[in-house]
């Protein structure tokens, strides 16, 4: 376990390292300038030449390696920075910096990620569960349309349905806004519901394949009914690929879905990222991704971790 864990310690920043660096020729290529003001009047080219100066836009090379050297901590340990992590100031949104906005809206994405997957392992778990226990029955073939349904919907339908529904026609949810249980349900479910699809196949598939197996045949020969067996034994076997499966999953649903989030007016991360990519705000986009990135790695080397406790007999590589 022990070298399994400072394996992948060792390859986090080169992963890291790897994302940011995609992100940063992918970002540096977008026509356009964050300096300019689309909206009101263009700042003399003199002013703007002295400001991609100060930010280091008038070099690609410089900026890459002095962003990196903040981003990563390594400017505040030579005595170069103000503070570690530093994702700099936010080109568009001038009187915020970039650790401002993620500090403002990653609490909110976090906690409606949380809440999205959740709410996915109990609607996922019981439906493949049922499914997987009745194979080729009612049950089993409206578990399968529902997760068809939910993979292929993308969230903007679905979360456009749910708001016009229960919003706006039966007032049962409030159609914005945030802080209170009735208004997190909607974009929460809206999030959930890719990765209930998703889980719900999994478990069935599992489930399917868990029941005919010599050990669940002997514990149903010695007179343990058929749930207490399912629950009790095929479940942990079945619940290994909706493990793997977890770990990406929950780190795209604790930095929140930009789609959702902009659907449900969800002050999360979300909207910002969105509008640092059309107005080219390149501070902004590279530290979204970075946290993004960092937790994406994070948990699927949690996921490692429990796969291996869970099930001894796998060797993780």
């Amino acid at each position: 376990m022990l070298p399994l864990i400072t394996r992948r310690l060792v390859q986090l920043p080169l992963i890291v390292l790897a994302v940011y660096t995609v992100t940063f020729v992918l970002v540096w290529l977008i026509p356009g300038s964050p300096l300019g003001n689309p909206e009101g009047r263009r700042p003399p080219a003199e002013v703007i030449a002295q400001m991609e100066k100060q930010y280091d836009l008038d070099n690609p090379v410089t900026f890459y390696f002095s962003y990196l050297g903040r981003a990563s901590g390594v400017s505040w340990l030579l005595g170069r920075a103000p503070e570690p992590f530093d994702l700099g100031p936010s080109l568009r949104n001038t009187d915020w910096t970039v650790n401002e906005i993620l500090a403002d809206g990653l609490p909110v994405s976090i906690t409606l990620g949380l809440c999205a997957i959740l709410l996915a392992l109990f609607i996922g778990l019981g439906a493949g569960i049922v499914a997987g226990l009745r194979p080729d029955s009612a049950w089993d073939w409206s578990a399968q349309i529902v997760s068809l349904v939910g993979i292929s919907l993308p969230s903007f339908v679905t979360g456009s349905i749910l708001l016009i529904i229960f919003g706006a026609l039966l007032g049962w949810f409030p159609v914005g806004g945030w802080g209170t249980p009735m208004a997190i349900a909607l974009p929460a479910l809206t999030l959930s519901l890719p990765f209930a699809a998703y889980i719900a196949r999994l478990v069935r598939y599992g489930m399917i394949e868990q029941m005919t197996t010599d050990h669940i045949r002997t514990a149903r020969a010695k007179g343990l009914p058929r749930w207490k067996t399912a629950l009790k034994h095929a479940l942990k076997n079945a619940f290994l690929p909706v493990l793997s499966y977890l770990g990406p999953a929950t780190a795209v649903a604790l930095t929140g879905s930009f789609v959702v989030e902009q659907v449900f007016a969800v002050p999360g991360i979300g909207r910002h990222f969105v509008d640092g990519v059309l107005s080219k705000d390149i501070t902004l986009v590279m530290g979204v991704v970075l946290v993004y990135s960092t937790f994406l790695v994070i948990l699927n080397l949690a996921v490692d971790v429990l796969y291996a406790w869970v099930d001894p007999r796998i060797q993780v590589q």
